[in-house]
């Protein structure tokens, strides 16, 4: 997969690790491509994906609580073709999904041919949400191997012909407090606040070194992470809707070709029954 210029600009960079490095604010307003144009573009590629049946994306979208992950697939699905694009979510794993291999859970979600799939979280939280709460007992994990299993699992997917694109959303610590505060104040929000929230808020700075370590060991040219300034939600849905409306007119740049005898015999059909 070819990533456009202004897709690689927010390519992680395996050798600067620290989310702290990346920006969370957006600047070079001029540069950002229109929101409504990208996602009218996410719509028409998008079909013609489906169309195709050749190929699918997996769009795995990550970030701390309050980073707009809901909001951005909601925005993403705008013009998208319920056929062809589905949404999953995975938090904590249940009794039994725990009782499986990590990835056992993902694996029915994933992008049939044609499909565009988007997760929000996804099996990496196996190397970034599950070390700081655990749900197996500590000597039973080994995370190299974890990290090992992703990269190959990945490779794999790419390998049968579905684009992986990893997304983190980059929110500053002041940006996080805030939004927590907000939901206290927005009635329509406080549906969304629970103690898991106060507890990933006291674990901010140990979740955000699991999600530095897991994004380095995780980043490869075939399934790479992007780090989107996540301060300014309408700037990272702009950002996210240009790079999937880009990697979507490479998978899928032209509907299939049309079948000149079943035309014709759709024409004579239509002809018989008094259409023209």
């Amino acid at each position: 997969m070819k990533y456009t210029a202004f897709a690689r600009s927010w390519f992680l960079n395996p050798d600067k690790p620290a989310l702290e490095g990346y920006p969370s604010l957006y600047e070079g307003e001029d540069k950002l491509p229109a929101l409504e144009a990208s996602l009218e573009d996410i719509g028409e590629y998008q079909r013609r994906l489906w169309a195709n049946r050749k190929r699918a994306l997996l769009v795995v979208i990550h970030g701390p609580d309050t980073s707009g992950k809901d909001s951005l697939i909601r925005t993403l699905a705008t013009y998208a073709d319920p056929a062809g694009f589905h949404a999953w979510s995975f938090g904590r794993p249940n009794a039994s999904e725990a009782a499986h291999d990590f990835l056992w859970r993902v694996t029915p979600y994933l992008p049939a041919y044609g499909q565009m799939v988007a997760f929000n979280r996804s099996h990496h939280e196996a190397v970034i949400g599950e070390r700081v709460w655990l749900v197996r007992d500590a000597d039973t994990y080994h995370w190299p191997a974890r990290f090992e299993a992703i990269r190959n699992f990945e490779r794999h997917l790419v390998s049968e012909g579905t684009c992986v694109v990893k997304i983190w959303l980059n929110l500053s610590e002041d940006e996080h407090k805030q939004r927590l505060l907000k939901r206290l104040d927005k009635p329509r929000k406080r549906w969304k606040f629970d103690r898991s929230d106060i507890e990933g808020w006291k674990q901010r700075t140990r979740y955000q070194a699991f999600a530095e370590e897991a994004l380095a060991q995780t980043h490869t040219e075939e399934a790479p992470w992007f780090i989107v300034p996540g301060d300014r939600k309408p700037e990272a849905r702009a950002i996210v809707a240009s790079l999937l409306a880009g990697v979507l007119k490479q998978l899928a740049p032209d509907y299939p070709a049309e079948h000149p005898d079943v035309l014709e015999d759709y024409r004579q059909l239509l002809a018989a029954n008094g259409v023209s």
